[in-house]
């Protein structure tokens, strides 16, 4: 069980704690709401942050990638970008709560207004694990917490990636997390936007099965020529990860 000595005055009800096995690093949660997932490990683990590199993460929802990269890199500055204001509050305590307030901040705002709120041109790195799923379809609350982590309500793809672009600095680097089955169109709009696909690497839950997650990188303004990594396999039999995935999780 985590420790949660020192939190107390920062957890809410319905909240808990949990242990991001990093540095003693913890994440304030509510399982009603939205739980991070292996995603954004994934992601956390595939950006490539280069010390004194001013970074932000788009949609951060619960805070979790900018607490692990500030944790397992040398960036300078680390801003979480969220719209749901009591998500970005809870962010906020996690940051207060590991005592990373010199490093990480939290900014409530709209993706889609980013520009005029954090400037053009200013970020090395952009991360986003956004929401996979295309508009509304079948929900029955459109603000619902886990519908808008879920689905592209506030933030479409083109509205990601253009906004991404405009943020970075040229040259800068945007890594994202996403579902292989909106590749193409992945591919199409950051192409579009000259924000140029270098890398990518295919997550496959088991050696056997097809890939459920797509690890990207681009750069904007770079030349065409894209690296596709080897596949990364999650696990070696049921609830077993293999040693690649344990080493992105604990090293």
């Amino acid at each position: 069980m985590t420790d949660t000595h020192g939190w107390e005055g920062l957890l809410r009800e319905g909240e808990r704690l949990d242990d991001l096995q990093r540095d003693g690093l913890r994440l304030i949660q509510n399982p009603s709401w939205f739980c991070f997932g292996m995603d954004a490990v994934l992601l956390s683990a595939f950006a490539q942050v280069k010390k004194e590199d001013v970074c932000l993460d788009l949609g951060c929802g619960n805070g979790v990638i900018p607490i692990l990269l500030a944790g397992k890199t040398q960036g300078k500055s680390f801003t979480g970008l969220e719209i749901q204001s009591d998500i970005a509050e809870m962010a906020e305590r996690s940051v207060r709560g590991n005592g990373l307030q010199d490093r990480v901040k939290i900014q409530e705002g709209d993706i889609r207004e980013a520009v005029s709120v954090l400037g053009a041109a200013v970020f090395d790195v952009v991360t986003s694990n956004p929401p996979y799923m295309t508009g509304a379809h079948g929900l029955l609350n459109e603000a619902d917490h886990k519908a808008v982590a879920r689905h592209e309500l506030k933030c479409s793809l083109e509205d990601l990636i253009d906004n991404a672009t405009r943020l970075l600095k040229p040259g800068g680097h945007f890594f994202m997390v996403h579902r292989p089955f909106r590749l193409a169109e992945i591919m199409h709009c950051m192409v579009s936007h000259r924000l140029e696909p270098k890398r990518m690497r295919m997550v496959y839950p088991y050696v056997d099965k097809e890939p459920n997650m797509v690890l990207i990188e681009g750069v904007r303004g770079g030349n065409s020529r894209i690296t596709v990594e080897k596949p990364l396999i999650v696990y070696k039999e049921k609830n077993v990860y293999t040693d690649e995935v344990k080493r992105l999780y604990y090293e």
